[in-house]
């Protein structure tokens, strides 16, 4: 009695439900498919992008945004100068002339940011170019993620600045370093003029 009792019990209805499969066919919604769309303005955990300054260089009211949204630090230039050499300096040179090592080879020249035009362009400028191409130049959104996209832009500015600062506008210690390095490379090279 009691093992039929038991043999009653054992059913395969957990086993083998029925379920529709990813991707397989169903009779029961008017397309025939058995998977649904998604709603929507649907978003996968984690990947809301809500802050339209960080995610796509705009304001509110869909200008390009004037200032980084991150904070500048010695972290964030030392990133941003190893995403601009490994995918910018090939077109637009290590120190942002415009003559990468594409151009050497036959490629056409980008302009140079250290242009008027391209040093008066907001930050927000320079971001919403990375992100959706310009020109000759494709979107690079896939290749690098939001955040190196403004580091990038960050330590661009700092190649801006040190083309056009003059030496003046620097601190004392750093100014008396420099031209200390600067007489000391001068007269390396008068040394090695007048040996030839």
């Amino acid at each position: 009695m009691a093992l039929a009792l038991i043999a009653g019990g054992c059913r395969q209805d957990m086993h083998d439900q029925p379920v529709v499969e990813p991707f397989e066919a169903s009779v029961l919604f008017h397309d025939g498919a058995g998977s649904r769309q998604l709603p929507e303005g649907t978003v996968a955990r984690g990947l809301l992008r809500d802050d339209r300054e960080l995610y796509f260089g705009l304001t509110s009211d869909d200008t390009v945004v004037t200032r980084l949204p991150l904070a500048v630090t010695r972290e964030l230039l030392d990133r941003g100068r190893s995403r601009y050499d490994a995918f910018c300096s090939p077109c637009h040179g290590r120190t942002g002339d415009g003559l990468g090592m594409v151009v050497r080879r036959g490629f056409k020249q980008p302009s140079s940011f250290h242009d008027e035009r391209l040093r008066q362009q907001p930050v927000g400028y320079f971001y919403t170019v990375i992100s959706n191409g310009f020109g000759d130049m494709s979107s690079y959104a896939a290749q690098i993620r939001p955040e190196d996209r403004w580091a990038v832009v960050a330590y661009l500015r700092t190649l801006q600045w040190s083309r056009s600062t003059p030496l003046t506008a620097l601190p004392p210690g750093i100014r008396s370093r420099l031209e200390a390095e600067l007489s000391h490379s001068s007269a390396s090279t008068d040394e090695s003029h007048g040996a030839q």
